[in-house]
């Protein structure tokens, strides 16, 4: 057995099967030693290849091309023929490789091997980050989360071994920052079971989420389809400098574009500011494109991404991707769907929330307007770090606030929670002294993993319905998110902007005017915070917590005990009838926004994730029923009772009466979570009949044999009552573009015929008729 360098290991991985070993230095070498017998199969990342069926695509289209369509286009399965619209074709792509978290893996794993296959055909990992709740502090955390979760780890750690996946250890990092620092490159395109896998777009990269079951096909080998996206410019231009920083970016667009401005498309950053602006700080404003409804986005390869992949062991990749820069860059004269302008000398420091991302508000402002509102001024808690925000510059830029207070005898105000991006980051902000620091100005160094973020997060400073604020460095900030109390004011902004407020205490606070009192009662104003973009050492890897898997792992079990509450195999869903919906139940009209997180609520229900009949008594419990403004509370019309809904549709289903739920618009947003599909499949729904959809939720909702449909008139939300009987009707001739009906009957006796879309295409029309997309795959095996 040969004994490789864990960072040349995880280059190979990158580049693929056969790459040479590569120099990387020699105190980097040290740290990171690792035995493998040999390298996981991948496939190499050919730019000749992806030059190739660009140059074939761009013949054929006859313009020149963005970034985004060079990458996706460069991944078709035939170039020659594939028709391509932005906005209405579905392209057939072969991702290189994909990547799960640990919450989305349990499902994707059962999937895959309710598939039968034999081994995954693309590289894939699994990381272990999503289960770590966050309590006293890392390394106590992280030892509750391995006893607690210990089932789960073995399932995804066996699981990956015997079908070919690498398994990130707990503790060893956010999904995201991991990918960024081993995974992501340049024109490289990736899929993974989590919303913010965008993430890798700060490096060049095309970096998707999806449901489990698109993973699967990926993993399978099979094409897997994306509607054509449509791209959204954002022109940067001027320099990024003092308080501002690359959050404000997003947080700028998400308050221009609103939370469903990007759906169905790529946002492409380009222009002269987007040099000002590191890796790092490039993939901070990929990730939280995710809250717009972005399918992704991704900034042009330059020298901050050369320099990062060099600082992380991948000088190689950087000099191929010299070589094809002109093809890691958008065509001269390419053409937008939506143009965006942003001028970064005149962009000011932004805060978000509270309750919606897109809320934003100029920093010096959110004090009068949280008055105005009646939202808490007092800050309880500050919150830095997550896969949004954890990088060494992060960690570096609120580190250099913090020091200041320090410096004039002053400690955070508020609560103030640290978590490292990844294992690396920790060692490395650790060796640098950038935890001493933030530990003395009151901060605790949670473990290197979601955390609060997702709702990981056992807080104890308020009761549940306690009107409060917390202000957070988080991407996401939906109600009940962060810490399950509807009642907490959660706003997002910058690391350093959370330090600032922690320290100050109070959301009125404008640090690049008002001035603290420091212990000695002089008056002192915070300068505009400092941070190197990468460490002048190199990165200190910490702890080794990958395992790879062994070449063949055919004879290796995984066990799944059927007396389990944590873990379950599926069975397979029911086949169409061949017949129309008839009189199929309301089980909830929803009224306003409806996230992943209403239809299927994180937090502790996270243990739940790989028990399908378990996890699906969460279903839509956080929904507001428009019948009565409550939450999980609606009426059983076959015993006139009020109950919770998986409560009702637990009834339903053992009565053999099938239902539909009716929402507003963007219903679906935020995680990837393909739960919120399978759980409405599980207990008996047949179609989600909406305004409008999120991407992710709408395809998810195919892949497990359910409607997705929108009303054709808005408006005619407002027709369906509580008490209603829908039939779905047209489909016996169910095709692409052509519209379904609902006849809706009436408690009164009345009827109306209301026009429903879809955005089905011939293959989902199959997986619809098969009963889910996994249905299908088994049937083209036989």
């Amino acid at each position: 057995m040969a004994t490789y360098c864990l960072t040349v290991a995880r280059l190979q991985l990158a580049l693929g099967h056969g790459a040479r070993r590569l120099h990387v230095s020699a105190a980097y070498r040290a740290k990171a030693q690792v035995s493998m017998s040999r390298f996981e199969p991948t496939s190499f990342i050919n730019y000749e290849k992806l030059q190739s069926n660009v140059d074939i695509v761009r013949k054929r289209l006859n313009r020149p091309l963005t970034l985004s369509e060079k990458i996706v286009y460069g991944h078709l399965d035939d170039p020659h023929n594939q028709e391509i619209d932005r906005g209405r074709t579905y392209l057939r792509l072969h991702p290189d490789r994909v990547a799960m978290q640990d919450a989305t893996a349990q499902m994707a794993m059962l999937q895959f091997i309710s598939s039968g296959l034999p081994r995954v055909a693309v590289p894939s990992t699994i990381h272990c980050d999503h289960l770590i709740e966050a309590q006293t502090g890392g390394p106590k955390d992280l030892a509750r989360a391995k006893e607690i979760n210990e089932e789960v780890y073995n399932f995804l750690s066996s699981a990956g071994a015997k079908y070919g996946v690498g398994f990130w250890k707990p503790g060893s990092g956010i999904i995201h920052q991991i990918i960024l620092e081993n995974y992501a490159y340049p024109g490289v395109m990736l899929i993974g079971t989590d919303s913010h896998t965008p993430n890798g777009g700060g490096l060049g990269a095309i970096c998707i989420g999806v449901g489990g079951a698109d993973a699967v096909d990926v993993m399978a080998g099979i094409p897997w389809e994306l509607k054509c996206p449509k791209v959204i410019g954002v022109k940067l231009t001027g320099t990024l400098s003092g308080w501002t920083s690359p959050k404000d970016v997003i947080l700028k667009v998400a308050g221009i574009l609103t939370v469903k401005g990007g759906t169905g498309a790529i946002v492409e950053y380009h222009g002269p500011g987007v040099d000002s602006i590191s890796c790092t700080g490039m993939a901070t404003i990929c990730n939280m494109g995710a809250e717009i409804g972005a399918t992704t986005s991704v900034f042009p390869y330059n020298h901050r991404m050369r320099t990062y992949l060099e600082k992380t062991g991948r000088g190689q990749i950087s000099a191929l991707a010299d070589k094809y820069s002109d093809l890691l860059v958008p065509d001269e004269g390419c053409e937008y769907d939506q143009i965006i302008e942003l001028n970064l000398d005149e962009l000011k420091p932004h805060i978000n929330g509270p309750f919606t991302p897109d809320l934003a508000h100029p920093v010096s402002d959110v004090g009068a307007v949280a008055e105005k509102n009646g939202w808490p001024l007092e800050v309880k808690v500050g919150l830095i770090g997550s896969c949004t925000n954890s990088s060494y510059e992060d960690m570096g830029r609120a580190a250099s606030v913090a020091k200041q207070a320090l410096d004039k005898g002053l400690k955070c105000k508020a609560q103030f929670t640290v978590t490292p991006g990844s294992e690396q980051i920790r060692a490395t902000i650790e060796r640098d002294g950038y935890s001493k620091i933030l530990g003395a100005v009151g901060g605790v160094v949670l473990a290197n993993a979601c955390g609060p973020c997702i709702g990981q997060w056992d807080r104890r400073d308020v009761k549940k319905g306690d009107k409060n604020t917390i202000v957070t460095s988080f991407n996401r900030n939906f109600t009940a998110r962060n810490d399950a109390n509807p009642a907490t004011h959660a706003f997002v902004t910058s690391p350093e902007i959370v330090t600032a407020l922690a320290i100050a205490g109070t959301l009125s606070f404008n640090p690049e005017t008002d001035y603290l009192t420091a212990s000695n009662g002089e008056k002192f104003k915070l300068e505009p915070p400092t941070g190197d973009e990468l460490p002048a050492k190199d990165f200190d890897p910490g702890q080794d917590t990958y395992q790879h898997p062994p070449a063949d792992g055919q004879v290796l079990k995984v066990n799944v005990s059927p007396e389990s509450n944590r873990l379950q195999l599926l069975e397979p869903f029911d086949k169409w009838s061949g017949s129309d919906l008839e009189d199929l139940n309301v089980l909830i009209k929803v009224k306003g926004k409806c996230t992943t997180d209403h239809i299927s609520a994180a937090g502790p229900w996270l243990k739940f994730r790989g028990h399908l009949d378990n996890i699906s008594n969460n279903m839509l419990i956080g929904a507001v029923n428009s019948e009565n403004d409550a939450i999980n509370k609606i009426k059983n019309h076959l015993t006139g009772e009020y109950g919770g809904v998986p409560d009702v549709a637990r009834h339903y289903k053992a009565n053999g009466v099938h239902w539909v739920v009716v929402g507003d618009d963007n219903y679906g947003e935020g995680s990837s979570r393909e739960h919120a599909a399978l759980e409405p499949r599980h207990l008996g729904g047949r179609a989600i009949i909406v305004k409008s959809f999120a991407r992710i939720h709408e395809t998810n909702l195919k892949k497990q044999g359910l409607l997705p449909l929108t009303f054709s008139n808005p408006s005619d939300y407002d027709k369906i009552r509580p008490d209603d009987k829908l039939s779905i009707k047209g489909l016996k001739t169910f095709a692409p573009g052509k519209p379904l009906s609902a006849v809706v009957k009436h408690s009164d006796g009345s009827e109306e015929t209301l026009e429903l879309l879809h955005s089905f295409n011939e293959t989902q029309i199959e997986w619809f008729k098969a009963g889910s997309a996994l249905n299908r795959m088994k049937e083209l095996q036989h």
